[in-house]
């Protein structure tokens, strides 16, 4: 019987012997030349990703960076979001159960991490509040269980002031896009995942802006409000920053007639910006979504009136008595659970009724265009025009 030997070494026989080299060991250096310095740099900076020590019940980041209360926050992975916080260039990531944080300047992370647990405003417990506004009302009792951990932020005033100059009348697509040219003026920080991000400028480095700059921009008629505001808080003793954050001593009413001597700033504008970065904890922002959960829940007997500011005011008390000094985190929650971007979180018996059609969202978004460039005199009826803009549906 023939025997087969099978040889260890693949060379074919006659061939010229081919010593074997040993693998070199790689030094730091030499991995570095092979893989990259991107991934050397990726893999640092994945080990430094931190835990925020808080769950999804009391942050949850689609529900609160991206639903319109700022501006500035923008998806760069999956379930990853980059936004500025202060001067600090900050990644949150929600994995599972828990929230993690990136500081992309390394040595600023400990004073970082503080500003971002006040931006986050971390000292309100909303597991605790949550369990209050269920007891206190049935629909929010009813969609709460679907959209825990939409945490109210504490923005710095000047950026939430020009960040809702840009919101009227308009929608989140758009005003992100202002809102970023705007910041573009400031201090560039960093690039994640091919985006820039800036801090939000100084009231000095927006005053170099012109009417006209921003009309190219696309900013429309908002354009001599960013400039107007810019002047009037320059404007004022002491510097326009200190004088937006000395707001936040005084009562809601004070607040919003002070915030409404500026340019651009009306009632809603004005309930944003002391809401979202004032510590007025009751403040009810009014626009169309929050008018209907009013109508259909709180106040049935307004559905007949127009949104006069007396309707405003009554909206305001309606809810301070129904949940109490942190009525403005209940009505975040109640606007959340009227977005059509949000409705699929909703089984469908707690979805909000589409009333207007797509025909008429489109006539009511000519209507705002004529308006904004100020051919308003082309509509025959103004009446009819003031009645959409309060009733309109915004088109997301």
């Amino acid at each position: 019987m023939a025997m087969i030997v099978v040889k260890r070494s693949c060379t074919p026989p006659g061939s010229p012997h081919i010593s074997e080299r040993p693998i070199p060991t790689r030094t730091s250096t030499s991995r570095r030349k092979l893989f990259g310095r991107s991934i050397v740099s990726a893999v640092k900076e994945e080990n430094r990703w931190r835990s925020l020590g808080v769950s999804t019940v009391e942050l949850n980041l689609p529900l609160t960076v991206v639903t319109g209360q700022t501006f500035r926050w923008r998806s760069t992975g999956a379930s990853q979001y980059t936004g500025v916080v202060g001067s600090h260039l900050i990644s949150l990531r929600q994995c599972r159960e828990a929230i993690s944080f990136l500081v992309h300047t390394p040595d600023e992370h400990d004073n970082a991490e503080a500003e971002l647990r006040d931006y986050l405003n971390m000292d309100t417990s909303l597991e605790k509040l949550y369990a209050d506004f269920n007891l206190a009302d049935v629909r929010f009792a009813a969609v709460s269980p679907y959209l825990t951990g939409a945490r109210l932020l504490r923005q710095n005033p000047v950026e939430c002031l020009f960040q809702f100059i840009c919101s009227s009348n308009n929608h989140i697509s758009r005003i992100s896009g202002m809102v970023e040219f705007l910041a573009s003026k400031g201090c560039h920080l960093g690039t994640v995942e091919g985006l820039d991000f800036h801090a939000f400028p100084s009231l000095e480095q927006l005053a170099s802006l012109t009417e006209a700059q921003l009309r190219d921009a696309g900013f429309g008629y908002r354009a001599k409000y960013v400039v107007g505001a810019t002047e009037a808080l320059l404007s004022k003793e002491g510097g326009g920053e200190e004088w937006l954050l000395s707001l936040r001593q005084l009562p809601l009413e004070e607040v919003v007639k002070s915030l409404c001597t500026l340019p651009g700033v009306g009632p809603k504008v004005a309930a944003c910006i002391a809401l979202f970065s004032m510590d007025q904890h009751h403040a009810i922002p009014v626009d169309t979504h929050v008018w209907q959960i009013a109508v259909r829940y709180l106040l049935p007997e307004l559905a007949d009136r127009s949104l006069t500011l007396k309707a405003h005011q009554e909206v305001q008390d309606a809810f301070v008595k129904r949940f109490g000094t942190y009525a403005g985190w209940a009505h975040t929650v109640l606007f959340i659970s009227e977005l059509s971007s949000q409705q699929n979180l909703l089984p469908q018996h707690l979805r909000s009724p589409k009333k207007q059609n797509v025909k008429s969202k489109r006539k009511v978004k000519a209507l705002l265009l004529e308006a904004e460039s100020g051919d308003e005199h082309k509509v025959k009826s103004k009446r009819k025009v003031k009645a959409l803009f309060t009733e309109r549906v915004a088109v997301e």
